[in-house]
């Protein structure tokens, strides 16, 4: 399927029939989330696929019971954790070393992504770093933060949302739909998959053949002249 094709089918389909979506359709999409673009590469995401009947009624409920999370076939829940920064370091460190990259580049992921990512025990760094960036802020242009644990996490969560846009995207290729849902009990999937403090449940997805009443109509978007802005 083209690209664009698979844009124009993605739709929030809250009806499934009950076709069995192959676990290779979900894998081949993991590749495609694992590829989207995020900050600094540091790949701070984390996927749940939940497949056991148990946990997996159990996010139903937390998902509100909604139609989408019912009827699915296949549910991912899609999280965010500013701390991986630490998972990704090493391994970043030896791949630009090996791939001999600029000095630059590896002063940036062995010195200078530490002090980006870490905010201290109750923001303690937050005051220096944005005291850092201010002054050099005067003289040149700077990019302001992240400075606290929310800030970082804001980070973390648009890397994990750009791979979840690619994950829906390369199950639409393959043919089949999916509901990405924001209205579930972050609390009670934060239990129920034993997240760290740190990790925040960006979204569920949910996976299926759409229904007969997928979706409630046809799609609507504002007009764009009305949200693109040419400066």
């Amino acid at each position: 399927m083209e690209f664009f094709d698979a844009v124009a089918r993605r739709r929030s389909v809250r009806d499934y029939t009950d076709e069995v979506v192959p676990d290779d359709v979900i894998q081949k999409a993991f590749d495609a989330a694992i590829l989207a673009p995020n900050s600094s590469n540091t790949q701070t995401w984390n996927f749940y696929w939940v497949k056991s009947p148990g946990p997996k009624k159990k996010l139903v409920e937390a998902c509100l019971s909604q139609s989408a999370a019912r009827k699915a076939n296949h549910l991912i829940v899609v999280a965010a954790d500013p701390n991986l920064w630490r998972r990704s370091q090493g391994p970043l460190i030896q791949w630009v070393q090996s791939v001999n990259a600029p000095k630059q580049v590896q002063l940036y992921y062995s010195k200078l992504i530490p002090f980006i990512y870490r905010w201290g025990i109750f923001n303690s760094m937050a005051p220096i770093k944005w005291l850092a960036t201010t002054v050099i802020g005067l003289f040149r242009p700077m990019a302001r933060g992240p400075y606290t644990r929310r800030d970082a996490q804001e980070v973390a969560i648009k890397s994990a949302a750009l791979a979840a846009e690619n994950f829906v995207l390369a199950i639409a290729a393959q043919g089949y739909d999916t509901c990405m849902m924001e209205g579930f009990d972050s609390s009670r999937v934060r239990r129920l998959l034993k997240m760290k403090c740190s990790e925040r449940a960006v979204m569920v997805i949910s996976v299926g053949r759409q229904g007969e009443r997928a979706t409630w109509g046809p799609q609507f978007r504002l007009p764009k002249d009305q949200v693109v802005k040419i400066v």
